[in-house]
């Protein structure tokens, strides 16, 4: 298995703090609910964004 990149991190931190790692970790990406994925999306876009802010 290779490293994760930067982004894929964030995604699975996200993730787990939602309270979707136990999901996704069964399922994979593609069982989560669009709800769900978007919500890690959006919060992924916010985190990348005011960290380019700093």
């Amino acid at each position: 298995m290779k490293p994760l990149s930067p982004e894929d991190r964030l995604k699975y931190e996200i993730a787990r703090e939602l309270g979707l790692l136990d999901k996704l970790l069964q399922v994979g990406w593609a069982g989560l609910s669009t709800a769900e994925s978007g919500r890690i999306g959006g919060l992924c876009g916010a985190r990348k964004k005011k960290r380019k802010d700093i």
